[in-house]
């Protein structure tokens, strides 16, 4: 696919088009900023437990804090081009988080007529771009009866003449279900069919539970794979996430990051690739850890009277729900303002209902905390 033309906005579009084009505020942020650092147990993280410098050792002392590349440190993009069969350094672009490469993609692929569809739930800054860009948002709604995974059927009777952009989330934040290889592979199809790209946000890969299908951007020149070292890694601090897919996409990316953040972090990026360097070792502590907590975590739903949930098949975190149904912000909020425990209610991600459990913090917080989400239930049912 050829690189898009720019659009440019021209003098006729009125005032009230002009304040349609804004940005409202997340509510999943809006709930980490009111209550997040006001709470002494954390189970709604949605990564695992952040590191320190001092923990990975890391000796920043020589690191330039000039200006770096505009898609990143070529040896960072190099290292990051070796998991991606089939690509080059040339396919890779580096970002402030995954985030930043999310917003420039639809921003870039996505005109004022065009059609996104993204899989719902998900992380909302993948659908709320779409809004606040005023683009024609299709939701690909994810099903408890299906166990929260992709109907392949049902996503191509979404597609329209104007659909250029397919994102799906798999693993999929917050419900942890996963895709297979053969539904990627569908996925692709599909998009190629409509003339459009895939979007694959695969943050939580590396963190599946039994092994992973390929990724995405190896397996079609239309598929594009998104990352970050915030949630796998525990390292949301360092802000750096990538895009690996046709290289007119990482020119588009370069485009709009020289209008926003120019380059990364030249700390973050040295974080990342001193990690990625021994990815094979930090990886193996990390997923060490994440499956002694789920194991606690899933001991603990299966012991549960007023909660049921699809287990999730991998990252840090899972969508239980009452079983009784109805709304979790009471029991979000009690947690937080009495039992000083920190969760998030689904209706701050667009998924009534349920909440969202992180498992990915120490594990004596976990504990600690589901003790008192324990007792925030009894509370609410007695």
């Amino acid at each position: 696919m050829a690189l898009r033309e720019p659009i440019y906005l021209g003098t006729e579009i009125s005032l009230l088009e002009v304040r349609k084009l804004t940005f409202d505020r997340m509510p999943l942020e809006i709930w980490f900023d009111d209550y997040q650092f006001e709470v002494d147990y954390d189970i709604g993280e949605s990564g695992t437990k952040f590191q320190t410098v001092r923990e990975l050792s890391i000796d920043l002392n020589e690191v330039e804090l000039r200006y770096g590349y505009h898609v990143g440190h070529p040896i960072l993009r190099k290292e990051i081009a070796k998991q991606y069969e089939g690509n080059s350094i040339d396919n890779v672009a580096v970002t402030t988080g995954a985030s930043e490469a999310n917003f420039a993609i639809i921003a870039h692929l996505v005109g004022p007529k065009d059609n996104i569809i993204v899989e719902h739930p998900t992380y909302p800054s993948l659908y709320q771009v779409a809004r606040s860009l005023g683009r024609d948002l299709t939701l690909f709604k994810l099903d408890w009866d299906n166990d929260f995974r992709p109907d392949m059927d049902k996503l191509r009777k979404l597609v329209k003449p104007n659909t250029k952009l397919i994102s799906l989330t798999h693993p999929n934040n917050p419900t942890g279900s996963v895709i297979t290889e053969a539904e990627i592979k569908e996925a692709i199809e599909i998009a190629e069919d409509a003339g459009a790209y895939l979007m694959v946000d695969e943050t939580y890969r590396d963190l599946m539970f039994d092994s992973p299908p390929p990724l995405a951007a190896t397996m079609s020149p239309i598929a594009i794979s998104l990352t970050s070292m915030s949630k796998t890694w525990g390292l949301p601090g360092i802000r750096i996430g990538w895009a690996v897919a046709d290289n007119s996409i990482v020119e588009a990316i370069r485009a709009v990051r020289e209008q926003i953040t120019i380059c990364n972090s030249s700390l973050g990026e040295a974080v990342a690739m001193e990690v990625l360097y021994k990815k094979d070792e930090v990886l193996a502590n990390i997923m060490k850890a994440v499956l002694s907590n789920f194991k606690i975590v899933k001991e603990w739903m299966d012991s549960q009277d007023w909660l049921e949930w699809i287990e999730p098949k991998s990252g840090v975190i899972g969508a239980p729900r009452l079983k009784r149904g109805g709304s979790t912000d009471p029991l979000c909020e009690l947690l937080v303002t009495k039992y000083r425990t920190f969760t998030v209610p689904g209706s701050r991600m667009e998924l009534d209902g349920y909440f969202r459990l992180g498992f990915g913090g120490e594990q004596e917080e976990l504990i600690k905390g589901l003790e008192q989400l324990g007792k925030a239930l009894k509370e609410i049912h007695s």
